[in-house]
């Protein structure tokens, strides 16, 4: 059955086309099995909280905008233009009393961003109230005095390169607002510069999501076509309760499309674990390691029945997510299985208001079995971390460019697949894990590359979230076929030198141990990994691996890579030699990949079937031809990317 919902309905009304709710709410309780929701044109100020699931990919419970019509969902109120009182002669400080009545309970300004991993929480105190003016998010002040003269900071460090970043908005940080709460009244101090708030609108966000359930297991939902934003969600690291502006809650079998999602204080879309499963254990107990909490998260939700059958399996995909604090997309344990493409996200966690270790434009642990493809991510602290467990992981074909860092993964033992993107930040990969396959990508930025001796992290049965068992991060055990990689200048290592002393194959490996035999863990510990590394292309500095066979190093060619953004479509350009014609590579398959020594299991499909790496980044059949690009030639290439991008941002 469908109901309707306009800002002309009541909710004592049938929810007819002729006679439609006046709430998305309304139609969220008593929605059953197949039903759908269709909002027509309007903003609904609300936190939509599906009360019933669907049964099944063909018979889920669907929310959706009407056709050509603008529905927007806000977790904020306006604040009106009769409280605003100017605080100073030059009338740019401006303060409002509120009364805590429009938070509903909830009351953001009273609340911190706060948790484990949060790097920042001791130097300042962040809170997940937000004031907006015309929509844009005005800068939190230390102090009422901060207020009338603002701090303009200058640079920041990125903490995943150890490399000072410059603030990239620093005459933004002019406005300015900070809360005091007294009793039960909220008065908010803001620095509006040119602004009258009286003539222009003004929100503050006062509800902590815009589309989340109260409770896990509402199943098979569709949410598609709107714009949502100005959620107070919480910081969400893989050791706590991760709620989002939008996400399942732990169910299955979401479909998230078509949407606007911008303007969570922290995470934008939520694929992620719950509380029951460990809540900031060691913010809260400091008695163990935030290590061992989140070892104790994997294990306690197996325990809670965490499998296939109950969590994952969701689709997020032709999404646009900008402006988000911390994550674009979130997710710990609940993201298995997914399936994450067609997204445009830029502009996550540069505000810079407050840092940690859980930041990205899509940020996921556990992400087995998981498809990451045909995204567009730029200008972000971190475009995409994987983080433990990442194992089936497929990220391909995404074009990456003027993030801090591209692409990050942590602590996993594989096997895990990197095929087909176009990295064209600064710094394009850092590598702390073991198991990975990269194939066919153009690295244009620097490579960070270390092993992880002190922390053991699970591995699974292939395509399973039983936990086969955990090891170090021996690093190594990677492979790296058919790329180009392109130095970019001072400051960086380019190319895949850092492996010169890695073993070449499992038997050396072997026979390099074994032949001191009977030995332990030690001996293990001691001898480098096995590396797999052949028909690599390498300019402008980048440095080849001393012992690869089939290296096309011209190190000295200078490739003049940059992406260009003109009337909304991405262009990549790039020079190359005049040798580039005539080098040939073969396709990479499951068999010629191998297994993965820790978890000793293969690159394959998630359905186990065979793997063959042969899809350029924009979707052409691309055999033996190096790089992303099939269309790429010998001398100056402009060639255009063919993702759709969600907007005209440049």
């Amino acid at each position: 059955m469908d109901y309707h919902v306009a800002k002309t309905g009541n909710d004592s009304n049938s929810g007819t086309l002729e006679m439609p709710f006046l709430t998305i709410q309304k139609a969220a309780d008593i929605m059953m099995a197949g039903d759908k929701a269709i909002v027509h044109e309007g903003v609904y100020r609300e936190n939509v909280a599906p009360k019933n699931a669907g049964i099944s990919r063909l018979r889920p419970i669907t929310y959706e905008a009407a056709d050509g019509e603008k529905v927007i969902i806000k977790g904020s109120e306006i604040i009106s233009p009769d409280v605003w009182v100017k605080a100073n002669e030059t009338a740019t400080v401006w303060q409002a009393s509120i009364d805590n009545a429009i938070f509903n309970g909830f009351n953001p300004f009273e609340k911190l961003v706060w948790g484990d991993w949060l790097l920042s929480g001791e130097q300042k105190d962040v809170h997940l109230g937000e004031v907006y003016l015309n929509g844009r998010a005005l800068y939190e002040a230390a102090s009422i005095d901060e207020v009338f003269s603002p701090a303009v900071r200058t640079a920041y460090m990125n903490i995943f390169t150890e490399t000072e970043v410059p603030e990239l908005y620093p005459e933004r940080m002019k406005y300015t607002w900070f809360a005091k709460i007294e009793g039960e009244t909220t008065t908010i101090f803001a620095n509006f510069q040119e602004y009258d708030p009286t003539k222009e609108l003004v929100e503050i966000n006062c509800r902590p999501a815009c589309f989340y359930p109260e409770r896990p297991g509402i199943d098979y939902l569709i949410v598609r076509g709107f714009e949502m934003c100005h959620a107070a969600t919480p910081w969400t690291p893989p050791t706590a309760d991760q709620p989002g502006l939008i996400g399942p809650r732990w169910s299955k079998g979401w479909i998230i499309e078509d949407n606007i999602i911008h303007d969570a204080k922290c995470s934008g879309i939520s694929l992620g674990k719950v509380a029951d499963s460990g809540d900031n254990y060691y913010s809260k107990r400091r008695d163990k390691p935030g290590y061992t909490y989140q070892l104790e998260s994997v294990f306690t939700a197996l325990e809670q029945g965490f499998s296939k059958e109950r969590v994952g399996s969701h689709i997020v995909r032709r999404n646009h997510i900008y402006d988000c604090g911390q994550n674009g997309i979130v997710g710990h344990l609940g993201c298995v299985f997914s399936e994450i493409y067609d997204n445009h996200i830029h502009d996550i966690s540069l505000k810079g208001e407050y840092f940690g270790w859980e930041i990205g434009g899509i940020k996921l642990h556990s992400a087995i079995d998981v498809k990451v493809r045909d995204n567009i991510i730029h200008d972000c602290v971190c475009g995409a971390w994987f983080d433990w467990q990442t194992q089936g992981t497929q990220i391909s074909r995404n074009l990456f460019y003027d993030n801090g860092l591209d692409l990050f993964v942590e602590v996993s033992h594989g096997p895990y697949l990197v095929e087909n993107n176009i990295m064209a930040s600064s710094y394009a990969l850092k590598n702390m894990s073991q198991g990975g396959a990269y194939v066919n990508n153009l690295f244009g930025g620097g490579l960070i590359t270390f092993d992880v001796r002190q922390r053991a992290t699970p591995y699974h049965l292939p395509h399973s979230t039983k936990v086969k068992g955990y090891a170090v991060i021996y690093g190594g055990d990677d492979r790296f076929y058919n790329n180009i990689f392109v130095g970019r200048g001072e400051g960086a290592d380019y190319g895949t030198g850092y492996y010169d002393e890695f073993n070449t194959s499992l038997a050396d490996f072997i026979h390099n141990i074994q032949k001191d035999a009977p030995v332990d863990i030690d001996r293990f510990i001691e001898e480098k990994e096995a590396v797999f590394i052949d028909f690599n292309l390498y300019l402008d500095g980048a440095s080849a691996f001393a012992k690869e066979e089939h290296a096309t190093d011209l190190s000295d060619f200078a490739a003049n890579l940059r992406v260009e953004i003109k009337d909304g479509l991405n262009y990549l350009h790039i020079d190359l030699p005049d040798q580039f014609d005539s080098l040939t590579v073969p396709v990479k398959t499951t068999e010629s990949l191998g297994r993965t020594r820790i978890s000793d299991a293969e690159y394959e499909d998630s359905d186990g079937s065979e793997l063959r790496i042969e899809t350029d980044i924009n979707g052409e059949k691309n055999t033996g031809r190096i790089g992303p690009l099939k269309a790429l030639k010998s001398g100056s290439n402009r060639i255009l990317i063919k993702h759709k991008r969600k907007d005209n941002y440049a």
